[in-house]
């Protein structure tokens, strides 16, 4: 599958199942994958692909912040404080080598100048599903369970991040912008929305992708299971079909198909992917589409980038656990009603507050979407995950348990030593206090007592999924195995959390890379 297909918005019996009485949302964490983008490198040129292609008009209408000067730069330091930018319109076109290594500007199949995606870039396409996304989860959220409000006064309920990548970047934009588009946001009494947040880490900080470029341990990791894969599918009768079928398209220097070929395996159902999702002037010869093919191919990339996680802790640890880490201890601050929610890492100088974080929206990749459910042993297809998936990993709490205080609105609180130790505020760079990542084996009592009555449930693509560990007698809810106790689900992910990723990542062979003796599965 390549573009998501979304299904019917839920009848009215299917929310009442979803979202039984007795139970509240009190946290929604929504992880999506970028949209419909451009191959990340030409591929099969010789098979009338071209290396550019024209379905970007966005880069027609860029805009960057520029510094005043002169006058204005003066006057407004003296009557604010700060210094003014203005912003620069500007339109981008690409350059590359030509034959001799001159450079030319980058076609597209048609003569195209204009409109033309970098490697990677998120398409027009992708921008009108990533929107569509939006409205989805608006409808949802806003208009079914009234649980965010309708319009937005102040951004501080919500907790927005993003990879590095362009794409991801650019379709956070897009899917925030139509859950809360202009119409729907108040200005505040100076005239203007409070410009919300996006979180971003530097590369090597990174844990909302598998970070394999920046971790030695799991880039070993990694290749240690794609060399299994390659040695159990290589020489079998799947692949040698695969051969029939894109063989003659290979180049010379590699002319067989296999997993670790050149392009890979995984590179050509990225280029086929691609070229699906978009129009006939960027399509490759029919026998690439073959459903046999595609079928066979997804199949073998799956197990190839993602049975590491259903095998191997260390895999889980390295490659997402420090994102679920995150994801669990903004439940547990949600419940502590503590600034660990999300809400220390975007401080407010002054001004009201709408309380604690609601909602999270992180925008990323394919790779966390399949990472994080087979780390929770609940990524049980050979598909690999659709342009515009997301996972919905929602929060509740039984109607018995007092809401938070703070949902009201409040003013936050004034920072001192004795808050910041309790957890209520924090400094930047210092996380509260909280016993989010402390481990459910070395919980007190009365710590652990916190958790009860809090659920925790899985949407992908908007349908529940169950983590095994969860069916558990006394680990879910009554009836319904996909609601998760929010002890259990911590449990869970406690396991395989890490404690010092960056020190994990610098651990060096001979360690063996693949588990050794009885597996070590995930979701319990």
């Amino acid at each position: 599958m390549t573009t998501l297909v979304p299904r019917a918005p839920y009848t009215d019996d299917e929310l009442r199942k979803l979202y039984p009485a007795g139970l509240e949302l009190q946290l929604v964490q929504v992880l999506m994958r970028h949209g419909e983008r451009t191959p990340v490198s030409a591929r099969f040129q010789n098979a009338g692909l071209r290396a550019f292609w024209p379905y970007c008009a966005s880069v027609r209408q860029m805009k960057s912040a520029i510094l005043a000067s002169g006058r204005d730069l003066a006057d407004d330091h003296r009557a604010n404080g700060h210094a003014p930018f203005h912003t620069i319109e500007w339109k981008r076109r690409l350059e590359a080598f030509g034959e001799n290594d001159e450079p030319v500007i980058a076609k597209g199949p048609n003569g195209e100048l204009d409109d033309i995606c970098d490697m990677g870039g998120l398409t027009d396409i992708g921008r009108q599903s990533t929107s569509r996304l939006g409205l989805r989860l608006r409808q949802l959220y806003v208009d079914r369970l009234k649980f965010l409000p309708p319009s937005l006064t102040t951004a501080d309920i919500l907790y927005l991040r993003s990879t590095p990548v362009p794409r991801a970047l650019e379709s956070l934009h897009q899917t925030f912008t139509a859950i809360y588009p202009p119409s729907a946001r108040e200005p505040d009494e100076t005239g203007r929305f409070p410009v919300p947040t996006i979180l971003t880490r530097a590369p090597n900080d990174e844990t909302l992708y598998p970070n394999d470029g920046n971790c030695r341990r799991f880039a070993a990791l990694s290749r240690a299971f794609a060399q299994r894969t390659a040695e159990k599918w290589n020489a079998t009768e799947e692949m040698e079909y695969l051969n029939k079928l894109y063989g003659k398209w290979m180049p010379q220097n590699s002319p067989r198909v296999a997993v670790d070929s050149r392009p890979r395996l995984s590179g050509i159902m990225d280029t086929i992917n691609s070229t699906l999702a978009h129009g006939p002037e960027t399509r490759l010869p029919d026998e690439f589409y073959d459903k046999k093919g595609r079928e066979i191919i997804e199949k073998i990339g799956v197990e190839e980038w993602f049975s590491g996680y259903k095998e191997s802790r260390e895999y889980r640890m390295l490659g997402i656990g420090g994102l679920l880490g995150d994801i669990v201890g903004r439940m547990v601050g949600s419940v502590e009603h503590s600034t660990a929610d999300g809400q220390y890492e975007l401080p407010k100088k002054s001004g009201p507050s709408n309380g604690h974080i609601k909602f999270g929206l992180s925008g990323c990749h394919d790779t966390t979407l399949a990472g994080v459910l087979a780390s929770l042993g609940a990524f049980n297809t050979d598909l690999w995950p659709p342009y515009t998936s997301h996972i919905a990993i929602e929060m509740f709490r039984k109607s018995s348990v007092p809401a938070p205080e703070s949902s009201k609105a409040t003013s936050p609180p004034k920072s001192s030593w004795w808050n910041t130790l309790l957890g209520s505020a924090s400094t930047p760079g210092t996380p509260p206090a909280g016993i989010g990542r402390t481990p459910t084996t070395d919980l007190k009592p009365h710590e652990a007592k916190k958790l009860d009555g809090y659920y925790v449930r899985l949407r992908y693509n908007d349908e529940p999924v169950t983590i095994p560990g969860c069916r558990t007698a006394g680990n879910h809810l009554e009836g319904d195995e996909s609601f998760c106790t929010l002890a259990a689900f911590k449990s869970i992910v406690d396991k395989f959390t890490p404690q010092n990723w960056r020190q994990q990542c610098r651990v060096k062979a001979p360690i063996p890379t693949l588990p050794e003796g009885e597996l070590e599965p995930a979701g319990y």
